[in-house]
């Protein structure tokens, strides 16, 4: 199964065949005025992530297995759900992480929507100010993440190696050291590259083709393998657009670093600041 669904594809589904998540992070307002007929709201902060010390986990470090299992599992979602994501960000808020999330723990029938709501309202998806309440099941899943995530002892290593490549899928002024809107500290781990999770979509704020995307990707890794590959963002939620890029260029899932610049800029770690980067 793909890991993007066309807004189109979706329309011609039967409605009771998938679960469908409204996961824009921060916008509950908006979902309780109006979502996608039959979503249901999944909060990052509260069921994606369980936060606590910034500096041991970075702002939104993974949940208990248990813990999220049994999160799914009120929601009505089974080990063989089909489960439908989106968020109003291009998949960049939070869509993304709980697709990784959902991939990490051996569930395969997992989408994000391209273009996310604006363009499933666009194609003539239903709205609705209904709330639905789940019919709670029980989910059975894993004992453990299935899909790599990298310490941040790992991304010490994996910066001064060049069998390894650190991507960094914030924006260049972030990156640059430039400007900083959530963490204490502007710049970024030395030895990694930028490359923006922007770059994975076109003007119009849909994902490049597959082609494109692994035409690209492959230019930027060259000879690196895409295990040795280590993607971050601010706190481990963008990052994982640029991971659901990569599936969807069949290029694999390379390891996550959760705890991203939220937990390395915390600690007592080498960091390029504005002054080294201009």
């Amino acid at each position: 199964m793909t890991p993007i669904i066309e807004p189109q594809e979706l329309l011609n589904l039967t409605r009771a065949d998938y679960i469908l998540f409204d996961v824009s992070a921060g916008s509950k307002p908006r979902y309780s005025a109006e979502h996608l007929e039959g979503a249901l709201f999944i909060d990052l902060n509260n069921d994606l992530a369980e936060i606590r010390d910034f500096a041991k986990g970075g702002r939104h470090p993974l949940p208990a297995l248990n813990d999220f299992f049994e999160m799914l599992g009120s929601f009505g979602v089974t080990s063989q759900s089909h489960v439908i994501l989106y968020d109003d960000k291009n998949g960049a808020n939070a869509a993304a992480r709980f697709w990784w999330m959902l991939r990490a723990i051996g569930h395969e029938k997992v989408q994000v929507i391209n273009g996310g709501y604006q363009a499933a309202v666009e194609a003539g998806y239903p709205v609705s100010s209904e709330i639905i309440s789940p019919k709670p099941l029980e989910y059975i899943g894993t004992k453990e993440w299935q899909l790599s995530t990298a310490t941040i002892e790992e991304v010490q290593v994996a910066r001064e190696n060049p069998q390894n490549i650190v991507v960094d899928v914030r924006d260049a002024n972030r990156f640059a050291g430039l400007t900083e809107p959530i963490d204490l500290i502007a710049g970024h781990i030395p030895g990694a590259i930028n490359v923006p999770f922007t770059e994975n979509l076109d003007a119009a704020g849909l994902f490049l083709s597959p082609e494109v995307l692994k035409s690209n990707y492959e230019k930027i890794f060259k000879d690196v393998k895409i295990e040795n590959v280590v993607v971050h963002c601010g706190s481990g939620v963008t990052a994982c657009h640029t991971l659901l890029a990569l599936d969807y260029a069949g290029l694999g899932v390379p390891k996550l670093y959760v705890g991203s610049w939220s937990e390395w800029s915390r600690n007592d770690k080498p960091m390029a600041l504005k002054s080294e980067t201009l």
